[in-house]
């Protein structure tokens, strides 16, 4: 399976830098994932949903670590191109 696309949308938030969407094989798109800024630095996140205990739960994700590392490195790569780019910043309004 390969990375086909990374779009990546850059946010203006402490710990929320970017909503990411991936495109595998030029076939199936996965929206939602989000690149975090946590306290080791920065990590993408899978979609989730809350669950009724308030705890959260993957919609999709890598099932094999390699994958996930492929995943993340390419849409970090992307992010870090985006910003040097000077890629539009989306802030949160309200």
């Amino acid at each position: 399976m390969e990375i086909t696309d990374v779009r990546v949308s850059i946010r203006d938030e402490e710990k929320l830098k970017a909503f990411v969407t991936i495109t595998f094989d030029d076939c199936f798109v996965v929206r939602g994932l989000k690149i975090i800024e946590g306290s080791e630095g920065l990590f993408v996140a899978m979609p989730s949903r809350r669950k009724r205990d308030g705890s959260f739960q993957d919609i999709a994700h890598p099932i094999h670590s390699d994958m996930r590392n492929r995943m993340e490195d390419q849409i970090l790569d992307e992010y870090h191109a985006e910003l040097a780019r000077g890629g539009e910043v989306e802030s949160r309004t309200g």
